[in-house]
């Protein structure tokens, strides 16, 4: 009887402009513009496929997300960031944010359709719902819509997107030259959606492409997001700072996926880990310890007593927080960050100051200095015990924190057959071992046709 093939880690780079460290652009070698320069992005990418990574990441907010006179806060759009990427490599997945609170199906299903025609079937999709005043008042709206409302959107959002993919048939263009027939009108469909967020005729103007639609990830840890996630995801990104967290969230969302009707295995959970590497202990002690040092801890209070609806002098840098904190019920926008960073101070009974220190590198993922074996071994452990199928590797530093990564860490992982020697597949889909969906309306036949011209 032939033994199963051996689980294999999925690896996805998270590129963060500088780094992910706040305080990783004050370093000598950091070049503080590189946020704006493409070649920066096309050379992070090229080192990731080096590494035979199954994807790299580009997060996206539509809102100037940090003071920019402490830290570079410009943002190229990551859609176009990937389309240039994608000239640029040949295997490596693309994976971008977008907002379902900030967008309109169509137009959003046509960038995504897009990128995976230029990128030979590689793009896929962070589906995300926006928090934060400071979004909804750059699209006429005074507040945060509310939590509830925002999934419910990003529910019907998603669902008509896929009707939009699935509009043209995998085989609706004959290119038949002899009759003049270009393609076959009876499947190329309008999905004729209305809903509660959107009124949507379709067909889309993008013929279907090479993955059918791209990879669908998501990254809330809500409530509300882990059901959506289990309802809709393909992988998921998601911030547990220690194992047994890890193993509480894999088992519960698996079990969700799993009463959904969907395939477990088909749901990849990958948390973030920062990893700060050096060729000895004491050389990764170091380099975190200047890059604690080179934070701003005046304005970091400041960030944080947004999260926490408070005023910054609510907040002594050198006192734990403060016990009448708002319910995590009493917050409209990024909830399970919140619940994350509140838990990680009252375990560890941080002060405000230890608390800054620890969320400059990671923002509440799991952060690790060490040697390439250590870091290997922390990966190692979290995928075979249960909180894992891969991980989003979150360098505190780039480009050498991923150079590093690639140089140190990825042939220990190979030698030990947890990650793959070379690519075998040339999608992103193929790389995370996930099937082509299949079109729903070359089933549903009695669908509204576009008639012939």
């Amino acid at each position: 009887m032939s033994s199963s093939p051996q689980r294999r880690l999925h690896l996805n780079a998270f590129l963060m402009a500088i780094g992910h460290h706040e305080a990783a652009w004050r370093l000598p070698e950091s070049d503080a513009n590189a946020n704006l320069d493409i070649k920066h992005y096309i050379s992070l990418a090229q080192t990731a496929e080096r590494g035979k990574f199954d994807s790299v990441f580009l997060a996206d907010s539509p809102v100037l997300f940090s003071n920019p006179e402490r830290r570079p806060s410009g943002k190229l759009e990551p859609t176009i960031i990937l389309t240039a990427i994608s000239a640029a490599t040949e295997k490596i997945g693309l994976i971008a944010t977008a907002s379902t609170s900030y967008n309109e199906p169509y137009n959003l299903a046509r960038r995504f359709a897009s990128l995976d025609f230029v990128s030979g079937g590689r793009a896929g999709w962070n589906i995300v719902t926006t928090a934060g005043a400071d979004a909804a008042q750059n699209f006429g709206l005074d507040d945060t819509p509310a939590h509830r409302s925002r999934y419910e959107r990003a529910a019907e959002f998603v669902e008509v997107s896929t009707k939009l993919w699935d509009s043209w048939e995998d085989d609706a263009i004959v290119a038949d030259k002899e009759v003049a027939i270009h393609a076959d009108s009876a499947k190329v469909h309008v999905i004729e959606h209305e809903g509660r967020f959107f009124k949507v005729r379709g067909p889309l103007n993008v013929p279907r492409s090479p993955q059918g639609y791209p990879l669908l990830v998501q990254a809330g840890s809500s409530e509300d997001g882990k059901d959506f996630a289990a309802r809709y995801s393909e992988a998921i990104f998601t911030a547990q700072p220690t194992l047994d967290e890890g193993k509480a969230f894999y088992a519960d969302v698996k079990d969700r996926v799993a009463k959904l009707g969907r395939d477990p295995e088909q749901v990849l959970i990958l948390p973030g880990i920062v990893p700060v590497i050096g060729d000895t202990e004491e050389e990764a002690r170091e380099l975190e310890a200047e890059l604690e040092r080179l934070i701003s801890p005046e304005y970091a209070r400041k960030q944080l007593a947004q999260r926490f609806n408070l005023e910054p002098e609510q907040l002594p840098l050198d006192e734990q927080l403060p016990e009448d904190l708002p319910s995590e019920d009493e917050i409209e926008g990024a909830k399970s960050r919140y619940t994350l960073i509140v838990d990680l101070a009252r375990r560890e009974k941080l002060t405000v100051r230890q608390l800054i220190g620890r969320l400059g590198g990671g923002r509440g993922h799991r952060t690790f200095a060490g040697t390439p074996l250590q870091v290997a071994d922390t990966i190692e452990y979290w995928f075979r015990n249960g909180a894992a199928d891969g991980f989003n590797i979150m360098p505190a530093v780039l480009p050498s924190g991923l150079e590093k990564f690639v140089d140190s860490v990825v042939p220990i992982l190979q030698e030990r057959g947890l990650f793959r020697t070379d690519y075998t597949e040339t999608t992103l889909r193929g790389h995370y071992g996930l099937p082509r969906p299949a079109n729903q309306f070359a089933v549903e036949k009695d669908s509204t046709l576009v008639s012939a011209q």
